[in-house]
């Protein structure tokens, strides 16, 4: 794939002016980019073995703020160091930032060398490994739904929110004369991304007025994943050089659909294999594949924390705007929680629609993927297919309607313990917590409308 690095590679871009700058990454709890900005020359003659970061950068929210109550690191611990150990199989180009090249990093302790527990590319290389040793290669991809504004960031900032102007006037679902008008970004952002080694495939309009999708190609779980983060990373300072700006919350606007984040996933064997196809069972499902969606169902309220991980991901689920309400199977069927497509071919998969545009696609694909393998360990059979109108149908299994039941769900988890280990599972309880006091205390201007003259 063009775009892709090696260490020589970059030696002689370096050496013929064209790369002066590489950006070496790590991915946060919240599935951001965090790190330094290398000059080439540091990187290529000591750099790319290793470099340090402070170890709050796996203990802070949105805000960067310092949060009590985690056990990895605090005041009282002094906040020190992970060792950042680049993962050179992820140097690449950076094409919309002149003369830079970007590689992720995994966090290691800095005493013992070993990657730290919580981080979220451990968290799901460890989940892959486990999948590895019962005989399959993880596969999957997710499809990325953003908003476009016509303002900056910075004139947001200045500005307020109240002045967001959608690029679009009307749902532009795949509408080809609007997303002309868009092109300036997204055709940037195609290029782009394909000139840094990510295979995109498309990008289309989305159901809602200012709403793009963006899709990569199915890859390896973790590849996938690092897909994922560089692409929101792109999304954003492509749109900031052509004066807009894109968001990917869940839900901007109440009156408006949701951003979600389908992860589509499948097991193949080592030899290359679709594990999931069976051509003479009904949808050609094999029955490792009911198993590991009977993992994902029963196991769907313990890992919607990973899927849907701040308050505002839970208003999202809304009945008839596309985000599923009910953690049900179905055909083909864009009601529920998780929909088989592919039936009958080599593609064959489940896709998840539970996750937002906000989740961390290590997290996220961590937990789909641990449940799935539990639902094979454990020989689960699938229960009946839903069929017509999941959001009609009041028996069925519910999504958390928000991120307090979920919370509860995930530290109750003993999969998720026996997968991820009580460090881990604790760690992003408390993150989730963390959310929901910092939401509990804040004042919104929804109150102050409501209640100011007639409370």
């Amino acid at each position: 794939m063009p775009g892709t690095l090696t260490l020589e590679e970059l030696r002689a871009r370096f050496e013929a002016g064209e790369i002066d700058t590489v950006l070496v990454a790590a991915p946060d709890m919240q599935g951001r980019l965090m790190g330094k900005r290398f000059h080439a020359a540091h990187f290529l003659a000591s750099g790319h073995e290793e470099m340090h970061c402070c170890n709050y950068l796996l203990a802070t929210d949105m805000e960067m703020l310092t949060v009590e109550g985690y056990a990895s690191t605090s005041w009282a611990k002094g906040y020190g160091d992970y060792t950042m150990k680049p993962d050179l199989a992820t140097l690449r180009r950076v094409p919309w930032l002149p003369g830079t090249a970007l590689v992720l990093c995994d966090l290691l302790d800095h005493h013992t060398h070993e990657e730290v527990a919580i981080s979220p590319r451990a968290i799901l290389k460890r989940q892959v490994a486990r999948a590895q040793e019962m005989g399959y290669r993880a596969m999957a991809a997710t499809e990325l739904e953003f908003y476009i504004f016509e303002q900056s960031y910075e004139a947001l900032r200045d500005g307020g929110t109240d002045t967001l102007t959608p690029i679009s006037a009307y749902n532009e679902d795949y509408h080809l004369f609007q997303t002309s008008k868009e092109e300036p970004l997204m055709r940037a952002l195609r290029n782009g991304l394909y000139g840094a080694g990510i295979p995109v495939e498309n990008s289309k309009g989305e159901a809602e007025a200012g709403q793009a999708e963006i899709n990569i190609r199915y890859a390896e779980m973790l590849t996938t994943a690092d897909f994922h983060v560089i692409t929101k990373q792109a999304t954003k300072e492509i749109a900031h050089g052509v004066g807009k700006s894109v968001t990917f919350m869940a839900k901007y606007d109440h009156h408006r659909a949701g951003s979600s984040s389908h992860v589509h996933q499948s097991l193949w064997t080592l030899d290359g294999q679709p594990a999931f196809l069976d051509k003479g069972a009904e949808y050609g499902m094999s029955a490792l594949m009911r198993q590991y969606m009977a993992g994902q169902l029963a196991h769907a309220g313990e890992i919607t924390a990973l899927l849907a991980p701040n308050v505002n991901s839970y208003k999202r689920f809304c009945v008839g705007m596309f985000a599923p309400t009910k953690a049900v199977w179905s055909l083909d069927n864009r009601t529920a929680g998780f929909r088989v497509c592919g039936d009958g071919t080599k593609a064959v998969r489940v896709e998840c629609r539970i996750g937002g545009a906000d989740l961390n696609p290590y997290l996220a694909c961590a937990g789909l993927l641990a449940a799935g393998l539990a639902g094979i360990e454990q020989g689960l059979e699938l229960e009946p297919e839903m069929r017509g109108d999941s959001y009609q149908n009041a028996g069925a299994r519910e999504i958390p309607k928000t991120l307090r039941h979920a919370a509860d769900l995930v530290e109750g988890s003993e999969m998720l313990r026996a997968a991820f280990g009580d460090e881990v599972v604790d760690h992003y309880t408390r993150a989730a917590r963390w959310e929901i006091e910092e939401q509990d205390r804040v004042v919104t201007d929804w109150e102050r409308k409501r209640l100011l003259e007639r409370g």
